[in-house]
C-alpha cells in the first residue's frame, strides 16, 4: 500500500449518534489540568468483525478515561451506497451507546470512503489523537506479511500518533471482561 498523497482529498459522511447519549460535561476538579481535564481524542477502527470488537473493547477497558472523545472510524467501499452507510451507522450507534455505557466517554463517528489503512491514518492526521486503536485480522503470521493488513499499514504510516495494534481475542481468553451483561457469572 502506498500512502495518500497530502493534497488528495477524501469522501467522508458523518454519523449521527443516537440523542440518548448526554452531553458530558467536563470535568470540574481543581488538580486536573491540561490534557487530563479536556480529555483525549482516540481514534478506534472499526468494522464488522470480532476482531474489531476485541480492540474496541479493549480501548474502553484499557485506554479511555472519563473526558476523552472516542473517533470510531469504518472504512467502506462507497459512502455514496444507502445499504452500505445504513449498515456501517447501525453498527456505530450500538458502539457508541456501549462507550457510554461502559467507560461514560463520549464519540464521534465518521464512515469514510477508501482503502482502510489510507484513511484511519488521514483521519489521525485531522485530529491529532492521543492514540490510534486498531484490531488484527486473525491471520497467521506467514499469511500478514505476504498479503499486508490494515494494522500493519497503520504502524508503519501513521505519524501522527501511536499506533496501539490489539491482537484478536482467543478462544478462551477473559482478558476482557463485557461489563454490559446483566447475567451473573457461574461460580
Amino acid at each position: 500500500m502506498e500512502a495518500l498523497p497530502e493534497d488528495e482529498e477524501y469522501s467522508f459522511r458523518e454519523v449521527v449518534l443516537p440523542s440518548l447519549i448526554p452531553v458530558v460535561p467536563e470535568p470540574e476538579l481543581e488538580r486536573e489540568s491540561g490534557e487530563r481535564r479536556r480529555g483525549r481524542d482516540v481514534i478506534v477502527a472499526v468494522d464488522h468483525g470480532p476482531n474489531s470488537k476485541h480492540a474496541f473493547d479493549w480501548a474502553l477497558v484499557h485506554f479511555c478515561r472519563l473526558a476523552d472523545t472516542l473517533h470510531l472510524v469504518h472504512a467502506v467501499s462507497s459512502v455514496k451506497n444507502d445499504v452500505v452507510y445504513e449498515t456501517s451507522q447501525a453498527l456505530m450507534e450500538k458502539l457508541a451507546v456501549e462507550a457510554y455505557q461502559v467507560a461514560m466517554v463520549k464519540s464521534v463517528a465518521r464512515v469514510v470512503e477508501g482503502d482502510a489503512g489510507k484513511v484511519i491514518c488521514k483521519e489521525a492526521e485531522k485530529v491529532k489523537p492521543a492514540a490510534v486503536i486498531v484490531g488484527t485480522r486473525g491471520r497467521s503470521l506467514v499469511r500478514s506479511v505476504l498479503q499486508g493488513s490494515v494494522s500493519e499499514y497503520c504502524f508503519h504510516n501513521c505519524k501522527s500518533a501511536p499506533v496501539i495494534i490489539v491482537p484478536g481475542k482467543e478462544a478462551g481468553d477473559e482478558s476482557i471482561v463485557d461489563w454490559t451483561r446483566s447475567e451473573d457469572p457461574k461460580p
